[in-house]
């Protein structure tokens, strides 16, 4: 008898400390949503703000956002396979797109992890690292994948979302849509 509560005492203890660590920022990589890469586009009348973009890049600048302009705003991270699959149709799309702002924000990751990831691939565009910005897509499209890509309107509302991982025709076909309005 007493060697059942022995082990169920262990159990629960390895729950408990499974259950704090996964949580801590050491091991967010088991954590995570991936997305499916399903888009979703908002007609103009039904669109919500978008939150503010802004604060320290992983340069270390200050970044702010000016509404005017459509913004691609991708949620990342190192340790994401698709973010790592990804990022080179994002950077080229970037370059293809000189009209529209690329922007990045860093999620559930640490930044000298970011930076090294950011130089590796020469990313052109900033990230953001305050991941808090998140929370501001909740009452429009929850960026709630890694990766995620948001598609903000000239007028600064969220007009679409990719969850997972983007592909040329789907974000192509997205920004196109959003630009031509």
């Amino acid at each position: 008898m007493r060697s059942k509560y022995g082990v169920v005492a262990l159990i629960l203890t390895v729950s408990i400390l499974t259950g704090c660590a996964s949580g801590s920022g050491a091991n967010t990589q088991e954590s995570y949503i991936s997305g499916d890469g399903s888009v979703t586009f908002i007609d103009t009348a039904d669109r919500k703000a978008a939150p503010s973009l802004g604060g320290m890049t992983l340069t270390g600048s200050n970044y702010s956002h000016a509404i005017g302009r459509v913004t691609v705003v991708n949620v990342w991270a190192s340790w994401c396979s698709p973010c790592r699959s990804e990022i080179p149709t994002l950077i080229a799309l970037s370059k293809k797109y000189t009209e529209v702002t690329f922007l990045g924000i860093l999620t559930r990751d640490m930044p000298p992890a970011a930076e090294a990831f950011a130089r590796r691939f020469a990313i052109p565009y900033p990230t953001l690292i305050d991941d808090s910005i998140l929370l501001g897509f909740r009452d429009s499209l929850p960026v709630n994948a890694i990766p995620s890509t948001a598609v903000i309107d000239k007028n600064g509302k969220v007009a679409g979302r990719i969850l997972g991982e983007v592909t040329v025709a789907s974000l192509s076909k997205l920004i196109e849509r959003v630009s031509s309005e």
